[in-house]
């Protein structure tokens, strides 16, 4: 048999190949594999949305920077919003964990503090999960189940041309806080200290966004109350290119990014300043940020912004031979990642 490591085919190949396989479609079924969450029939009124998450220590999180109730919150958050990017509502979660013998049952308690949190600010209950012991890293996998209304599930396939591509919030802000917590993580092994407490007071933005990011209900509302919906949505987990080209790619279309229109908040900007990197690598890059990447008809988007004024119109649509193109602040264009790849 041959031998392809799953780092050089890569995370979307290899769920593409998922696709690809013959299997059985049941009924109910509206839609599988290839978006946010799955959306199964519940009446020609409703549907559910279902989605799951695996985290691993050490690969997807770090214990000596991470305070187990901040972890439990974030990835609550972060499998949550999932739900919130098919404009959605959560209505449950379960959580499975592998623990190892140096998380302590006061740790795992820690730990799901922050997963109540999470739910509560979500306005979801955690229904159950599984608890088993494992002699390697510390694993957490978490289920969602939401609800929505049938003719309301936004897909990340709707994108038409001359949309505008729109954010909320700010980019590159959690990917500053960890480079910042990483940094005083090195500091302190330098130093040979065993406990983890630096002073992070001029990084409380940039960290609170790596550590605490903000769930965005508050879209998914507003769409509610102007009878809105958007024409295709995501959330941003692996970075504003990786996830927009994930939009142009469902949708068959291409699209233009106005550099200028990056919303990147004062602090992050102070941070790729003293790490001496381009701050917009952060705001394309990074990811773990969680906030809703979503297209409109400007028009739709204007209307929007005079009850929301928490997004940016970072982008337009346009025609697949195009690519991905950002325009520069001073005209020039880069081609940031070929969409017929």
């Amino acid at each position: 048999m041959q031998f392809t490591s799953i780092e050089k085919l890569g995370r979307d190949t290899l769920i593409s190949t998922f696709k690809q396989e013959e299997q059985f479609k049941h009924k109910d079924t509206v839609f599988g594999i290839g978006d946010d969450a799955a959306v199964l029939r519940i009446s020609d009124y409703e549907s559910a949305l279902l989605s799951s998450d695996t985290f691993v220590e050490s690969v997807d999180f770090d214990l000596v920077i991470t305070p187990l109730h901040h972890l439990g919150y974030k990835l609550t958050i972060a499998a949550i919003s999932d739900i919130f990017a098919m404009n959605g509502k959560p209505v449950g979660i379960t959580v499975n964990l592998a623990i190892p013998n140096k998380v302590s049952s006061e740790m795992t308690q820690k730990l799901y503090e922050g997963i109540h949190y999470a739910c509560d600010v979500c306005e979801c209950e955690l229904l159950g999960g599984d608890i088993s012991a494992t002699r390697g890293p510390l694993v957490i996998s978490i289920s969602v189940f939401g609800k929505v209304e049938a003719e309301k599930v936004v897909y990340r396939s709707g994108a038409k041309i001359d949309d505008a591509i729109c954010v909320t919030g700010d980019l590159g802000g959690a990917i500053a806080g960890l480079r910042i917590l990483l940094r005083e993580k090195s500091e302190m092994e330098n130093l040979g200290q065993t406990e983890f407490q630096p002073d992070l007071k001029e990084f409380e933005y940039v960290v609170k966004k790596q550590l605490l990011p903000q769930p965005r209900m508050d879209l998914i509302q507003q769409f509610e109350v102007l009878s809105m919906l958007p024409t295709a949505m995501i959330d941003i987990s692996q970075g504003f290119v990786h996830d927009v080209k994930q939009i142009l790619t469902a949708s068959g279309v291409g699209a233009r990014i106005y550099q200028a229109a990056l919303p990147v908040a004062h602090e992050t900007r102070n941070v790729a300043d003293q790490m001496e990197i381009d701050v917009d690598k952060y705001a394309l890059y990074g990811g773990e940020e969680y906030e809703l990447l979503f297209t409109l008809p400007q028009k739709e988007a204007d209307r929007l912004f005079k009850v929301f004024d928490d997004f940016s119109v970072v982008g337009k649509v346009n025609d697949i031979s195009e690519g991905l193109l950002m325009q520069t602040g001073e005209g020039e264009e880069v081609d940031l990642i070929s969409i017929q790849d």
